[in-house]
């Protein structure tokens, strides 16, 4: 795709009617998002707005102290043009990720860059526990951000997997451990420590968000998601809409089937028990090697590379099957794959899923493209923290990206 042929499909358009400020301020704030720094003249060109509207709007943005000034660009004919950027302090927001083995704070900025980071690792989350280091690190980033940035605060975004006591036997998490959860509401007791509004969003649909917002898909129009952490799972973006479906099983790839059900009538695998980084944990712990490893460069160095190598042996065929059943009945402009791990390994995961793709008849469908993921393992996190920002300041508040087409 060309860049006018993006430019065309991420167009937000304003109005230059009268009492349609406030809309258009959020349609020029998502152009330069998309975008990146504009001139006035590009801004207007792509909004559809007059460029003495653009001169308002760009003023009153620059006194709230959402957008600056780059330095002047001189061209060859006319005035030097002025480059208007989102301000990275004009705005903050804070994403939660509750995993079944860590929990990630972030403190992002209104450019959706991580500013702050507070991890904590564990073998399974206990809400007896968790919610309050969960309060302690929403304290330690307000002290951080001081009074005056604290007031620029929009809210706090939880990504969460649907169910954190399911698949406990998969696990081996106690029953009573695992059950913990099945009476507790994630968002109600987060909005509790805080009078800043709160979301929560299932873990993989807000890294497919962070995605969608600022990675790959401001320029790619339909994609399947693939996040591959403990449990691997996804999301689906059609027309640069993100489908989730009245029971969020839109894009739940972890859930999907990769064989056939037995004569004796078990069910077939599911794909999280193949291709998830839970079994590579499990592989590793078989051969008497830190588990650790998963997460960082030693699973691509030996002795560690041996267990890795078959493991994305089992796990490639898997996710093609996923990919290329997906593909019979979705229109797909790529496969997006991501995960909680290094960016060499997501090379050697895609290297490994192309070549399992090849082995598949592609006679009668179009072979989607397999792109890495653009966010990493801040995905979840940063998808929940985009949340509150999209609230308040995107053109469209039902949900991410209702585009031009």
């Amino acid at each position: 795709m060309n860049s006018a042929e993006t430019a065309v499909r991420l167009r937000p358009r304003g109005s230059n009617q009268v009492g349609m400020g406030q809309f258009n301020e959020r349609v020029v704030l998502q152009a330069i998002r998309l975008h990146g720094a504009l001139p006035k003249a590009e801004i207007a060109r792509l909004t559809n707005l007059t460029a003495q509207t653009v001169q308002i709007i760009i003023a009153r943005l620059e006194a709230d102290g959402l957008v600056l000034k780059h330095a002047p660009v001189r061209g060859k004919i006319g005035q030097p043009s002025v480059p208007m950027a989102l301000n990275p302090d004009g705005a903050f927001s804070i994403g939660i990720k509750i995993g079944r083995r860590s929990l990630d704070v972030l403190l992002v900025d209104f450019t959706a860059q991580v500013r702050e980071r507070l991890t904590l690792d564990y073998e399974f989350p206990d809400p007896d526990t968790l919610f309050d280091e969960i309060r302690a690190r929403l304290a330690t980033l307000r002290k951080a951000l001081g009074p005056k940035r604290a007031q620029l605060l929009h809210g706090i975004g939880i990504a969460a997997p649907l169910s954190l006591g399911g698949w406990q036997s998969l696990l081996g998490v106690a029953p009573e451990q695992a059950g913990k959860w099945n009476a507790i509401d994630i968002r109600v007791r987060v909005a509790a420590m805080t009078q800043l509004p709160v979301e929560l969003v299932k873990d993989t649909t807000a890294a497919c968000v962070a995605e969608l917002v600022a990675g790959r898909g401001r320029s790619i129009r339909s994609f399947l998601y693939i996040f591959i952490d403990t449990f691997i799972g996804g999301g689906l973006v059609i027309d640069s809409h993100l489908r989730s479906g009245g029971a969020g099983n839109a894009g739940a790839v972890g859930s999907m089937s990769v064989g056939l059900g037995g004569a004796d009538g078990a069910p077939p695998p599911q794909l999280l028990s193949v291709a998830s980084l839970f079994t590579l944990e499990a592989l590793y712990a078989q051969a008497g090697l830190d588990v650790g490893a998963v997460a960082d460069a030693r699973a691509l160095a030996p002795p560690w590379l041996a267990v890795t190598r078959a493991w994305m042996q089992q796990m490639s065929p898997a996710i093609a099957l996923a990919i290329h059943s997906a593909t019979a009945l979705l229109e797909l402009d790529g496969v997006i794959i991501d995960g909680s791990f290094g960016r060499e390994m997501l090379a050697e995961v895609l290297a490994e899923v192309d070549g399992a793709l090849d082995r598949y008849s592609w006679e009668g469908v179009a072979r989607p493209k397999v792109l890495a993921g653009a966010i990493g393992a801040d995905a979840r996190a940063i998808g929940g923290a985009l949340l509150p920002l999209y609230a308040n300041f995107a053109p469209d508040r039902d949900l991410f990206l209702k585009l031009d087409r």
